[in-house]
Formats: structure tokens, C-alpha cells, sequence
């Protein structure tokens, strides 16, 4: 067990691993707010897939590229549904294999095929770069496709006279519930998480999707306040269009983004000295001398305006835009009698007679 993310709440949209990266970011200390963006659909019965999977035996494909090991797994499975998993794999085997990213280039090697090449970026444009290089004039190019379909990619290489074959495996599809998506966005506008997390680039774009007219209040708090942290360069880019800072690994691993976050967050976490005590605001949590004191979120938020400027005196008015729309002075009252309470430490909240609250700093 560790401590490192105490007191950060992160938002999570992943679907199909989200049990997976909530645990390695609650072994952390972090407390998580799962809200999966999207589900993947297979579609093994599709008369796309198959009319695609026909096509790419009556005319062998001479390039494959390999965009995800959920895709490759999936497209194997459903040949083999229809009786045509080894005429598949023989086709496959005698071409020229771009896996786009270990995922990928492990359900090819399961299945007994190989790969000949994989981009160090795990990007479609560095794919298409290479393909273009390597020489795709007259050649046919089966691609399996990520999800949806791949415009920019599929265009720049026919571009250049190749034959694609789009391959549909699976397709993005809401969430079953979108409740929690909806109360994310609510989360992330009212800056009540501290970092968000997308494993895949179409999650994105959902989540501003389910943002409706609170999109650019969503991207301004990614920009300003709440941290996107994305698996990879592939994911990262529909926010780094709309200028949202994001930290990604060097290696598109969930773990490695875990990491990422561990070494970044604390850092964004403010410090401060105040009569005598070291006091660290973390999410929705204060570090007194290295104690975690988990605070709800109206004193939290009285916490953090009296932070915001440190031994300043801020009157109840001024504390009172801090809170929820319909509160009144009383509420005030009661928020900083609660954020002395559980801060359990005499004089870190101290009050101005007549005038308001503040934090004598050191």
C-alpha cells in the first residue's frame, strides 16, 4: 500500500480496463470516480466485417496494418465463427504486418502470425509515413480498424495509390448508463477532481460530447485547474487540438500513467507555513505535519479561497461565492466551523473580528 495519491480524486472513463487502472490508482490512495465514456461493441455478426473479411480473401491483402490487440483477437475470433479462420490467417501470414502498438503486435504473434515493423509513437500518421516510404502504390492495404473509421488515414494512403480495406471488428457506443459520465462533467467544471484520466482518443471526444453546452467550461478546467493525463500520444491528441495541457508516459502502459500521475500531482499540490504547522491542500484533503485530514467539499472549498491568498483577511461574503448557489452567511459559519474541525489544529483558521477569516501565514 501506498500514500502517494491520498487525497486526489481522479475521474476515470476507461470502459473495458476501468477496474483495472481504479486499482492501481486506489493502491495509490487516490479515491476514484469511475465514468466510462464509451463501451466497445463487437460486431462478429456485422455484414461489414464479413463482406470485408471476403474481401480481403478473394484479394490477399499485400500490407496489414494492426491498430489494436482487442480488434485483431476479435477479427481471428469471428473468421473462426464462420469457418474461415485458417484461409484468414494464410492470407494474413504472406503480408507485410505494421502492428501499431504491442497490444496489437501480441494477439498477431498469439495467433501465430508475425509482425514486420511497429512505430515508436503508436500514431496512425507515423504508420502512414512509414507505409508511404516502404511503398504502397498499386498495393492493397487491409487496415482493422480502431473503432471508427479512420478517415485521415485511410485518405492519405489511397492518396498515394493504395487499395485499403477498412476491417470493422468493434465499434465505440455510449455508456449503458450515462449518469456517471454527466456527473463527472458537474465534477470537472466545479474543479471537485483533480485529474481525469482517457485511455482512448474517442473518449474524449464523448466526454465533451456529454458536457454539451458545458464543453468549454470542461476544456477550461483542463486547461487551468484539473489534469488530463492520457495512456498515449494517439489518445492525448483531440485535447492537445483544444490546447489542454496533458501529461502522458513515455510508453503507453496504464501503469506507466500511473506513475505519471504519482510523480506529478503531489507537485501541483499547494504548501504552505500557517502558525507554526506545514499545510499542504491536496483535493478534497489538507496535510497538517504530514497528516491527511479529509475534508467535505463546502470547507474544503473555504479552505482553498483562504489559501488562495494566505494571510489576507477574506469576509464572509467574499467565502460565500465559494459555496453552492442558495447558500447564505450562516452557511459560511458553519463550513469554517467544520474545516476547524476536521483540520483538528487551533489557529489555522483564524478569525477577524467584524471582518472575516484567514490564515496567518508564518
Amino acid at each position: 500500500m501506498s500514500d502517494e495519491l491520498s487525497g486526489f480524486t481522479i475521474g476515470v472513463t476507461a470502459d473495458r480496463r476501468r477496474d483495472e487502472l481504479a486499482s492501481l490508482l486506489e493502491r495509490r490512495g487516490a479515491r476514484i470516480v469511475l465514468a466510462p465514456a464509451l463501451r466497445i461493441v463487437p460486431i462478429a455478426d456485422d455484414t461489414e466485417l464479413r463482406a470485408a473479411t471476403r474481401a480481403c480473401l478473394e484479394n490477399p491483402p499485400d500490407i496489414v496494418m494492426a491498430n489494436t490487440g482487442i480488434g485483431m483477437r476479435g477479427w481471428l475470433e469471428a473468421a473462426e465463427g464462420w469457418g474461415l479462420g485458417e484461409p484468414l490467417r494464410a492470407v494474413l501470414a504472406g503480408a507485410y504486418t505494421v502492428a501499431r502498438g504491442p497490444k496489437a503486435r501480441g494477439a498477431i504473434r498469439a495467433a501465430g502470425l508475425q509482425d514486420q515493423w511497429s512505430p515508436d509513437s503508436e500514431s496512425c500518421e507515423e504508420v502512414v509515413e512509414h507505409l508511404k516510404a516502404y511503398g504502397v502504390a498499386g498495393k492493397t492495404i487491409a487496415m482493422q480498424l480502431h473503432g471508427d473509421r479512420q478517415p485521415e488515414c485511410s485518405d492519405a494512403l489511397e492518396a498515394a495509390g493504395a487499395r485499403v480495406i477498412e476491417v470493422p471488428v468493434y465499434r465505440w457506443a455510449p455508456p449503458t448508463d450515462p449518469a456517471p459520465l454527466h456527473r463527472l462533467v458537474d465534477l470537472i467544471t466545479g474543479r471537485l477532481v483533480d485529474a481525469v484520466t482517457f485511455t482512448s482518443a474517442p473518449a474524449v471526444s464523448a466526454l465533451l460530447r456529454a458536457a454539451g453546452p458545458s464543453a468549454d467550461s470542461v476544456l477550461d478546467a483542463l486547461r487551468n485547474d484539473v489534469l488530463a493525463a492520457c495512456v498515449g500520444p494517439v489518445t492525448a491528441a483531440p485535447l492537445r487540438r483544444h490546447n489542454v495541457p496533458v501529461i502522458s508516459p513515455a510508453r503507453a502502459r496504464l501503469g506507466a500513467m500511473v506513475r505519471t500521475l504519482v510523480d506529478e500531482l503531489p507537485q501541483r499540490a499547494l504548501n504552505l507555513k500557517i502558525a507554526g504547522h506545514v499545510l499542504t491542500l491536496r483535493g478534497h484533503a489538507a496535510v497538517i505535519d504530514g497528516e491527511l485530514k479529509p475534508l467535505a467539499p463546502a470547507p474544503m472549498a473555504v479552505l482553498r479561497a483562504l489559501a488562495a491568498t494566505p494571510g489576507r483577511v477574506l469576509s464572509r461574503a467574499a467565502l460565500l461565492r465559494t459555496l453552492p448557489r442558495g447558500a447564505d452567511e450562516h452557511a459560511v459559519e458553519m463550513a469554517v466551523a467544520r474545516l476547524r474541525a476536521g483540520l483538528g489544529t487551533p489557529g489555522v483558521v483564524q478569525t477577524v473580528v467584524k471582518r472575516g477569516y484567514r490564515l496567518p501565514v508564518d
